[in-house]
């Protein structure tokens, strides 16, 4: 198979991994009326999918190192639609969290797998657009997933559920049919050697490595937009009085705008700028999107806020995800279950916080928000450039 027609294939999976984060948001006021919750329990639904992400990335990562990527790419998708379809089903809070506890293990499947199998079928030199591409339907798919349950909601709170998971099982059909395996057995039994630390003890040595700051910069990223969408519809609803459609809207026409710019703009700001200052850059302009969202209930303003804070967003994804691939060397799977293990903490803790702030004050989970990754931008802007000398210490010590 031609290698453009698998790295699409790989980055309509990953767009699905995605999707099934987000597609729960813009419906929740409606959820939360229906099974008569919180803004806390609203926190819950969001975070329920990034704690069994969390805890099953790493052992997934490994597991796509030793048995290849293939297999654990068809799982993951058809726990995806497993996921939608309890989800669609739900007639209670309880069974509709343990759909999302299922869609965080599907995603802890796909994400680090695919992550590994395009540094595979990629060079050195090519890695950087494809993980501007892959870092774009991460991102599309967190963002567009608020769209299209929006939209779809208008058929009915669950025909977002019963879409998505139809349309996991076709991808998960075609992922077994037509997708080749890209690891050489040879690494997977080198690797199958290698015993892996549980995920607590790979947290304490990521601590120690000289790639931290950078799993340390997703956390932050992760958080904030897990933050802020979990608030979003919340925030928009009663604040602004926004409707469902309104909210689907603003995702949809900026989440494309943010994937456009994040296309065109990736690149031309690395070569020009440098990754340490497009990083600590677009997580302060993160930050002050954020606050200035508070600032006016007008549409307009809202949309170009909205559409500021995901371009943001976007641009910092695929320059940190390359970042990382450039350390870790032939444990590619391992390094990505890493770094989605982080990704998984920022969306277990940003939804729970935003859900317990909103019910303290509508504007505490955008102002919290905001410091998070106006921290993360001084430590990036203090720590980011000696991490580099210590990777490159690190890998002559290797030699």
């Amino acid at each position: 198979m031609r290698s453009k027609t698998v790295f699409s294939l790989l980055l309509v999976y990953m767009f699905l991994a995605m999707l099934g984060a987000g597609l729960v948001i813009p419906i929740l006021p409606q959820l939360l009326n229906e099974f008569g919750a919180s803004g806390k329990a609203a926190g819950y639904l969001v975070s329920a999918f990034g704690l069994t992400q969390f805890l099953f990335s790493p052992i997934t990562g490994n597991m796509s190192d030793k048995y290849g990527r293939k297999p654990m790419i068809i799982v993951g998708l058809i726990l995806f639609a497993l996921s939608n379809l309890v989800g669609a089903l739900a007639s209670n809070f309880t069974v509709f969290l343990l759909s999302r506890f299922i869609g965080g293990m599907g995603s802890a499947a796909l994400v680090p797998s695919i992550m590994a199998y395009i540094v595979d079928i990629t060079s050195d030199k090519k890695r950087t657009r494809a993980m501007s591409f892959l870092g774009a339907s991460m991102s599309s798919g967190f963002i567009v997933g608020p769209g299209i349950g929006g939209l779809l909601a208008e058929l009915g709170t669950r025909a977002p559920f019963f879409t998505s998971a139809i349309v996991g099982l076709l991808a998960a059909v075609s992922c077994l049919m037509v997708l080749p395996e890209s690891q050489r057995i040879g690494l997977q039994i080198e690797t199958a050697l290698k015993k892996k630390d549980n995920i607590f003890i790979q947290l304490a040595q990521s601590i120690k490595s000289p790639y931290f700051i950078l799993l340390l910069i997703v956390f932050s990223l992760t958080f904030g937009l897990a933050h802020f969408e979990t608030a979003y519809p919340l925030v928009v609803t009663q604040k602004y009085g926004f409707t469902t459609r309104q909210i689907s809207i603003l995702f949809m026409v900026c989440s494309l705008v943010g994937t456009v710019n994040q296309l065109v703009l990736t690149n031309w700001l690395i070569h020009k700028f440098g990754e340490k200052r497009i990083i600590s850059s677009m997580l302060l302009f993160s930050a002050a999107a954020l606050v200035l969202l508070l600032l006016s209930a007008n549409f307009f303003y809202v949309m170009i806020m909205t559409m500021l804070y995901f371009s943001f967003n976007n641009i910092l994804r695929p320059t940190i995800n390359t970042l990382l691939s450039k350390e870790a060397g032939n444990e590619q799977g391992f390094v990505a279950g890493l770094n989605n293990a982080y990704m998984s903490l920022g969306q277990i803790f940003g939804p729970i916080l935003a859900g317990l702030l909103f019910d303290l004050h509508i504007n505490l989970p955008y102002l919290f928000g905001a410091l998070v990754l106006i921290v993360s931008s001084a430590i990036s802007m203090k720590r980011l450039g000696r991490n580099k000398d210590d990777c490159l210490q690190h890998n002559n010590l290797m030699q």
